[in-house]
């Protein structure tokens, strides 16, 4: 990893005094990195135009914006799964504000997130966490586009794990893609996954979606102190819910 600060104190030290001046600048410069965080170049020139360093619970909700707007529409679904992480983080309203704002930067994309990534790779379980919680905004609204797979196959990799443990996390397979006409079942197995009906108005079956996305959530599940397999049924259980509500949204044109 690249410390901007620290290259730039020695090779400035270097220009006034030589190989002690390198020592000393380094030094300096290695204390104004940790001061501000500097992880890359790319960190510093977003310090330099002002733009604060992101917090990890900021870092995931740019992330979750950004698959949201890979697409090029975020839909009622990826908000509502946003909404879902910070209930299941607990947030309190200040820390739900920044996370708001925080996925409105993820929609930019303008922020280079390979250092802040690079970090996490010392904390194994909020990587997981991180690319788990990723895996269901991917998954929010039922499909599984190409654009999304790249991005978090990517950030996966900067995060240490490989593309073949990234897509296994997410139940897929590297080169393998799951046919449209199969996912989710069958439209009448989608509203009875969901217990509403064909004749169901939008606003009913979305609090269906909603209500039992809530309850089988494998954050939640795992919350209670169930096993490994319990928490696996329960992600399971989430994507089979998000994909058939994806086909039933389609077929209602809502």
């Amino acid at each position: 990893m690249l410390w901007p600060g620290t290259l730039i104190g020695a090779g400035a030290g270097f220009f006034i005094a030589s190989i002690p001046g390198a020592m000393l600048g380094a030094l300096l410069g290695q204390a104004l990195d940790r001061r501000l965080q500097l992880h890359s170049w790319a960190h510093l020139l977003e310090r330099l135009g002002a733009r604060p360093a992101l917090r990890n619970d900021e870092l995931l909700f740019v992330l979750l914006g950004r698959l949201a707007k890979s697409g090029g529409r975020v839909v009622d679904t990826h908000i509502e799964q946003a909404r879902q992480e910070m209930r299941l983080l607990e947030m309190e309203p200040a820390a739900q504000q920044r996370a708001v704002a925080a996925f409105n930067r993820g929609k930019a994309g303008s922020d280079s997130l390979r250092g802040y990534l690079q970090r996490l790779k010392a904390q194994p379980h909020a990587a997981e966490g991180v690319l788990c919680a990723c895996w269901r905004m991917i998954h929010a609204d039922g499909r599984v586009a190409p654009q999304e797979r790249e991005l978090i196959v990517l950030w996966g990799r900067w995060l240490g794990w490989s593309a073949q443990q990234v897509l296994a996390l997410g139940g897929e397979k590297e080169g393998h893609r799951q046919p449209v006409a199969t996912r989710g079942g069958t439209y009448q197995q989608s509203l009875t996954l969901l217990g509403v009906t064909a004749s169901s108005d939008p606003a009913q079956i979305k609090r269906a979606y909603r209500r039992l996305l809530s309850r089988h959530h494998p954050d939640k599940v795992a919350g209670t102190g169930a096993s490994a397999s319990q928490v696996r049924e329960a992600t399971e259980k989430t994507r089979e819910l998000h994909q058939a509500y994806a086909l039933i949204r389609e077929r209602h044109g809502f």
